[in-house]
């Protein structure tokens, strides 16, 4: 069913000898386990296929289970995921020794790769990872593990399927503009930072969006259409600092930053927590310990790198506004007017980076399940000093992180349902998705879906299990070593 496995790569790059001794040696993946049901196409069904997506197909059929499929709504790998369309950065924001999408398998990581192209000094010489040097690792990564996605194809929507051997969904696809319906045991949303809601545009813009003079930073921006132009950005997180910079790199006349805190947020709270001791058994956790280390964390405000403020203080036509929120912005033909304290600002173009809601309602394909759903509000109530509405909308998952279903007995299917998108950060006290969370929740989500297929056909498995076994040898291969005494021998 794939649409585009394509990939411009050496099919015998003689720098790829470790990654294909080390898969030499690793053997080949565990021969498919799940039991086959007729009507059921899919026993995983992974939507994105980006860096998430590659690692949870890898992961998964290394477990035996090799019937996955990856889709990607993007038309082609160039143009999938983030890193060479919405990323913006020079360089990832995360630490370059990370373990990534190869798991435990090194000679596929990044630094492996690296070094077989350019070098070991020049990987000790890196800071961080080049952005563009990442999306060409990652497309190394699916080809040299056989990771096929089915670009152009789109999850529009799915039921649980009330029929049949084993649980499972109906999914609607939409497959280069036409509607599939295809089966499937588990899903997981592995789509992103908006996977679980959508971009979050103020109010006060939302008009502008509409009319062309605005976009989120998650959004697509001509920004060789800002030469020339004054561009305001909201926000002071990395994203907005990134959106800046291009704009000012492109030629924009100024650009103006608008913050609304007095400060920029330069307290890295994450890192004290950043331990495989702590994250390892961040379930075990109690709640109120990880509401506040994410309400903490929300409340200090996400950190742009210093080389990302450096970024931009390199131009003199970028101006830096702190403790100035909009409290207002007009139109005046095709221009925005926006309202800062007692300071008007003339703009012909806003960007909000502003970051992304966690409403389920707020994504089509989620939208049936939203109110089935437990989330953190209605499982804890925060104290009024760390209240937080927006995290308190976050979907409260499961240590597999699958999700709960509010009312029990009303939705048990939520539990095949997989979340490895931002959604889940109060829950997991990482931002999945990113490099940080693939050590341990890429094998927590793998086995959990293990688990559970294994129990749905565990009748099956129990036939095959307890099955008689044919001897390998008979006892004519050993009777001539049998002892049958002294006295006997001698006899003989």
């Amino acid at each position: 069913m794939s649409n585009d496995h394509s990939t411009s790569l050496e099919p015998n790059d003689p720098r790829d000898r470790f990654a294909h001794e080390a898969l030499r040696l690793l053997g080949p993946a565990p021969a498919n386990w799940v039991p086959r049901h007729d009507g059921i196409d899919h026993d995983v069904l992974v939507v994105g296929g980006g860096q998430s997506g590659a690692a949870l197909s890898f992961a998964l059929r290394r477990a035996g289970i090799a019937e996955v499929s990856v889709i990607d709504a993007a038309p082609d790998a160039q143009r999938a995921g983030v890193w060479l369309t919405r990323a913006r950065m020079h360089k990832l924001r995360t630490l370059k020794n990370l373990v990534g999408p190869e798991g435990s398998v090194s000679a596929l990581g990044f630094q492996a790769w690296y070094e077989s192209r350019h070098g070991l000094e020049a990987y000790a010489a890196l800071d961080r990872i080049p952005r563009t040097d990442w999306a060409a690792y990652l497309d190394w990564f699916r080809h040299i593990t056989a990771t096929g996605v089915r670009y152009g194809t789109r999850l529009v929507g799915f039921e649980a399927a009330g029929q049949g051997a084993v649980p499972h969904f109906r999914v609607r696809l939409e497959v280069d503009g036409q509607e599939r319906i295809e089966t499937a045991r588990k899903l997981i949303f592995a789509n992103g930072v908006a996977g679980s809601g959508a971009p979050f545009v103020p109010e006060l813009l939302a008009n502008a969006v509409a009319s062309g003079l605005a976009a989120h930073t998650g959004h697509a921006i001509d920004f060789a259409a800002l030469e020339g132009k004054r561009v305001a950005v909201i926000g002071a997180a990395a994203s907005a600092f990134d959106a800046a910079a291009v704009a000012l790199e492109h030629g924009a006349a100024a650009v103006h930053l608008f913050a609304r805190r007095d400060h920029l947020a330069a307290t890295p709270v994450a890192r004290v927590r950043g331990y495989p001791g702590l994250y390892d058994n961040y379930f075990a956790l109690p709640d109120a310990t990880r509401w506040h280390h994410a309400a903490r964390y929300r409340r200090l405000g996400t950190t742009p790198p210093p080389d990302s403020v450096q970024r931009v203080l390199a131009f003199p036509n970028f101006h830096l506004h702190l403790g100035a929120p909009w409290r207002g912005v007009t139109q005046n033909g095709n221009q925005l007017v926006a309202h800062v304290h007692d300071e008007h600002f003339h703009f012909d173009f806003a960007i909000a980076g502003t970051g992304y809601s966690h409403e389920l309602s707020e994504r089509p394909e989620l939208t049936g399940i939203a109110d089935l759903v437990l989330r953190w509000r209605d499982r804890f109530e925060a104290p009024a000093h760390e209240r937080d509405d927006e995290l308190a909308a976050a979907p409260y998952l499961g240590t597999g992180l699958e999700l709960v279903e509010k009312t029990g007995g009303t939705a048990p299917w939520l539990r095949d349902i997989h979340v490895y998108n931002p959604g889940g950060f109060a829950s997991t006290g990482l931002p999945l998705g990113d490099v940080p969370g693939m050590r341990g929740y890429v094998p927590a989500i793998v086995r959990r879906i293990s688990e559970d297929l294994v129990l749905a056909d565990l009748p099956l498995h129990e036939a095959r299990t307890r099955a008689e076994v044919a001897p390998d040898f008979g006892p004519e291969l050993y009777a001539g070593a049998l002892w049958q005494g002294e006295a006997r021998l001698q006899a003989a």
